[in-house]
């Protein structure tokens, strides 16, 4: 076992008393005299000490009779007391084993070590810093109370090593420029020591440096006088050297540099503090702080290092700058400059009166401050020059603003707040600063509350900062008002602000108001910019693309795009990816707010109406208008945008899915009127995203909402082909009853108003239903219905789709050829008029058919171009059922290892059906592990199968029923 795990956690102290800890408890060292010998070792820095000198250091010229014993009794009580692997025996002297960290002296040695090096290398702040760790170790005279010649001679060394530790950090405050803190400092160290002409020489500059000349030749009297007096001698070169270049004023005396010979600028400057306090609740953007630090702190030293915060108002920029301000401040040591610059407000603060405080801040007489700008900013950066100095700029309104107050020289550095991206500021490193994370805006909450109510209701303060967006402002606001009420609860709180019109007037307290924030930006807008602003807000959805945009504003594109980038270079809209837009949650309310206030309700009626026209014309497109023999596009109503084009089906189905959540949430946005119709025609022709997997959710409710609101408005005809769109959401979750019921009413009030589409598709949902409940007398009638309907209306799609579903009733009445035969029908028609996702479901189907026929290689082809086809749509769900259907393949082929791993990745990923479908593939997925003689995890399956089948009374639970009662091996 080494040293270092016999002494693990021992710390020794000898720069006051003599001591000793382990893991920071004390340990007892003895006696005075086994104190001395304690401190011999340790000051042998581990070298093995003889006895004779330990005998002297302890009692000089004079030891007592016995000493030897003595001794060693008290190297005996020390290593009982520190462990025999640390004081160690050898050659008949003793040695400590100790790491050099574990001594206080040879810790404060490597720092002044560091410090030299440091200070050599041009960073006096980081030097003086290490010096004052170093001196901050001393606790009072160095081996207190050790008797001995031994110890007396070392407190003497180390008193004096403080002492020149002292004037090196003194030196330093001169060289960083703290040669007023440094005075009173020195005074009290020249009235200690009055011989030690350094701390003379040292108080005479920091004097003269704080401007007291008379003071500073004072103090050369005195120390000339009392230098003869005491010693019969004149004071030394230096010091005389120095008095002579106060009396002529020397300006290179003026400031800092290394050491006071040193000759760098001409003009005397104080040490302006100017920065805020910080906020005592900051909370989060560390990774930001870091950033922003390693940026003003370090990079290219020839340079002046200029940051840029941007972002929304509210967003914490002045207290992340405040924050890494503070946190700079040691790299900075000439001062910090602060102002707010007032940029979000209608009178912003002339860069010429910054400058004119900046500069009496600085130290330059009122009657030597210029008149114009460019003179001002020419002195400024003049004084500023060879010094290290912040400049924190808050709250500026543009570039212009602040270039004037920018410094001029590498060593100083700048650091701006704006709501206002500083693309035109040259050099400047550009940081947007977002929301807060969930976990920092609950912290930050909790931080102002209390930890107790807002563990009493996590789930409401959730809500709470959710509500407020994660805008620091917004939350610091509600946890405010919540603090200042003990008797309101989190959840009380939670429901004010639940209410999304009276949100941002809930958002108020004293003279902090969100909506008072969002205002000062919104007031220097541009008219057309204020419109696109108020315009853009009346959309729902996460965001917005450029064309929809240019659809809502009624502009051409490039307009529409440069009015969104001014929006965005003042914070006020967002711009996640190129070509797509997004308000803050929070904005979005104040844009309506502005809007209900500054619009005509028609206004903003026709904006909705346009980007409803337009993301059907699109959609439209998307299904495949030009396709001949698909009629649902002829169904759809007229619109006035062209639509956007694209180059490929691939293309246009990326839009789709990259507009699936704005153009669904647009359609939900319906009050009725016109919008209602257009909205249920562009759910007919998203109707891919109802089975998608990813979308399905968005689309019911988008579809509910229509149907809901078609009914309340005695739209017979759009609340029929809305409730189409609620059937297939039914359908895709397996709710069948719910289902049939809608598809029922919806072909009654079809016929009511001779609107044929709705009808044949009606027909074919119903006879997809009646097949899954067994009903399949009554799916065939459905069906042929349906593809009569769809033949007289010219719809080849719809057509191609009944015979597909009709293909699986003939397979349920064992009928294979017949069901081949229909399968094939389908995949010709969709072949012919090039459905690329249609096309998927009618090879499908044919594979399924070819399955039950045995003809497994064939319908493993034709399962398998359908998944390609599902996947390239980015139907999910579907892709989840082909694998189902491939596993069942596989089973049927004897290979159930292949059928379980499908059977797997349909569980995974999801299929068409719910948990009726889920409960049938883990019913295949049984079979397949109890032929691979896994019987005790096939029957955890079907047992989970038949709880999923047995509520939803699907006909397959018997099976699971006789699978579990018989367990029976295929």
């Amino acid at each position: 076992m080494g040293v270092a795990d016999e002494a693990v956690d021992l710390r020794f102290g000898v720069l006051g008393p003599v001591r000793a800890w382990r893991g920071g408890e004390p340990l007892s060292t003895g006696s005075r005299q086994q104190r001395a010998l304690l401190s011999a070792l340790l000051l042998s820095e581990g070298r093995v000490v003889p006895p004779s000198e330990l005998i002297d250091a302890i009692w000089g010229e004079e030891p007592p009779s016995h000493a030897l014993g003595v001794m060693r009794t008290y190297a005996h009580r020390l290593r009982k007391v520190l462990s025999a692997t640390t004081l160690v025996s050898e050659s008949g002297g003793y040695a400590l084993r100790m790491e050099r960290d574990a001594l206080d002296l040879f810790v404060a040695q490597e720092l002044a070590a560091a410090a030299v090096k440091t200070r050599a290398a041009g960073d006096p702040g980081h030097a003086r810093m290490l010096v004052n760790k170093s001196l901050g170790l001393w606790d009072g005279e160095p081996l207190a109370n050790v008797p001995g010649p031994y110890a007396e001679n070392q407190r003497t060394r180390l008193e004096e090593w403080r002492l020149q530790l002292l004037e090196t950090r003194l030196d330093l405050d001169l060289e960083v420029g703290a040669h007023a803190d440094a005075v009173s400092e020195l005074t009290a160290l020249t009235a200690a020591h009055p011989l030690r002409e350094r701390m003379r020489e040292l108080l005479m500059l920091a004097l003269y440096r704080s401007g007291r000349q008379a003071e500073a030749l004072a103090v050369y009297a005195d120390t000339r006088r009392l230098l003869a007096d005491e010693l019969g001698v004149d004071p030394n070169p230096e010091l005389s050297q120095l008095q002579e270049r106060i009396l002529r004023a020397d300006v290179e005396l003026a400031l800092p540099g290394p050491g006071i010979d040193r000759a760098s600028v001409t003009v005397s400057l104080p040490r302006p503090a100017q920065l805020p306090a910080p906020w005592p609740d900051f909370t989060g953007r560390s990774a930001v702080a870091d950033e922003v630090a390693g940026w003003l702190g370090g990079g290219d030293a020839s340079v002046v290092a200029v940051s840029a915060l941007a972002g929304i108002g509210g967003a914490g920029k002045t207290a992340l700058a405040v924050q890494v301000a503070h946190r700079m401040r040691p790299r900075f040591p000439d001062g910090q400059l602060f102002v707010d610059l007032q940029g979000a407000g209608g009178r912003p603060v002339a860069s010429t009166s910054v400058l004119g405080a900046f500069l009496r801040a600085l130290g330059i007489p009122e009657s030597a401050i210029p008149d114009a700008v460019e003179d001002r900013t020419a002195l400024y950066r003049s004084t500023l020059a060879d010094r290290r100095v912040l400049v924190l700029l808050d709250n500026a309104r543009d570039a212009a603003q602040i270039r004037p107050l920018l410094p001029g020289t590498a060593g100083c550095a700048a650091l701006v707040t704006s709501r206002v991206r500083m693309i035109d500021l040259m050099g400047a490193r550009l940081v947007d600063l977002d929301v807060l994370s969930p976990d920092e805006a609950l912290q930050l909450f909790t931080r102002i509350v209390g930890p107790e109510r807002v563990a009493a209701e996590r789930q409401a303060a959730l809500d709470v900062v959710a509500a407020c967006g994660f805008l620091p402002l917004a939350i610091r606001i509600a946890a405010s008002r919540l603090a200042a009420r003990r008797t309101w609860t989190v959840s009380v709180l939670a429901a004010k602000l639940a209410d999304e019109r009276r949100r941002l007037d809930e958002l108020q307290a004293g003279d902090l108001a969100v909506k008072a924030t969002f205002e000062l930006g919104y007031g220097q807008l541009e008219p057309a910019q204020a419109h696109a602003f108020r315009m853009l807000g009346l959309a729902d959805g996460p965001d917005i693309s450029l064309a929809a945009s240019a659809a809502v504003l009624g502009r051409p594109v490039q307009e529409t795009e440069d009015l969104l980038e001014a929006l965005v270079d003042t914070s006020l809209l967002e711009s996640p990816a190129p070509g797509r837009y997004r308000f803050h949650d929070l904005v979005r309310l104040y844009a309506r707010a502005c809007a209900e206030r500054d619009e005509r309700p028609e206004e903003a009626e026709a904006a909705l109406a346009r980007l409803l026209d337009f993301y059907l014309a699109t959609a439209s497109r998307v299904y495949g208008g030009e396709r001949p023999g698909d009629r649902l596009p002829y169904h759809l109503g007229p619109t006035e945008h062209p639509g956007l084009t694209f180059g490929d089906w691939r293309k246009a189905v990326d839009w789709l899915h990259t507009e699936a959540h704005s153009l669904l949430a647009c359609a939900r946005q319906v009050p009725g009127g016109s919008r209602l119709a257009l909205a249920a025609d562009l759910l007919w022709a998203t109707q891919s995203l109802a089975e998608s997997g990813t979308y399905s959710r968005a689309y019911e409710s988008a579809a509910v909402a229509v149907r809901d609101a078609a009914r309340s408005s005695r739209d017979i005809r759009t609340e029929a082909r809305a409730r189409i769109s609620v059937v297939n959401c039914h359908m895709v979750a397996g709710r069948y009853e719910e289902a049939d019921d809608e598809a029922r009413i919806a072909a009654e009030l079809a016929v009511s108003v001779d609107d044929p589409a709705p009808v044949y598709w009606a027909d074919n949902d119903r006879g997809i239903i009646a097949f899954n409940q067994g009903r399949y007398e009554d799916a065939e009638e459905f069906l042929r219905r349906a593809a009569e309907g769809a033949r007289r209306d010219g719809s080849d799609s719809a057509e191609a789709s009944a015979l597909g579903n009709l293909s699986r009733i003939q397979l349920a009445l064992d009928r294979v050829e017949k069901a081949i035969d229909l399968a094939r029908q389908g995949v010709g028609i969709y072949e012919r008029i090039g459905h690329t996702l249609r096309l998927a479901n009618a090879r499908y189907a044919l594979g399924v058919a070819l399955t039950q026929a045995g003809r497994h290689t064939d319908a493993l082809e034709q399962l398998s171009e359908a998944m390609e086809l599902f996947e390239a749509n980015r139907q999910r769900l579907w892709q989840g059922t082909t694998h189902y259907r491939i596993a069942q393949t596989h089973l049927a082929a004897h290979r159930p290892a292949r059928a379980a791993q499908h059977c797997e990745q349909a569980l995974a990923i999801g299929c068409i059906g719910g948990d009726r479908i889920r409960g049938i593939v883990q019913i295949t997925l049984g079979r397949a592990l109890s032929t691979l003689g896994q019987a005790d995890r096939a029957r955890a399956c079907w047992l989970e199968a038949k709880s999923l089948l047995d509520p939803a009374g699907a006909p397959e639970a018997e099976e699971a029923r006789e699978l579990l009662g018989a367990e029976v091996t295929v």
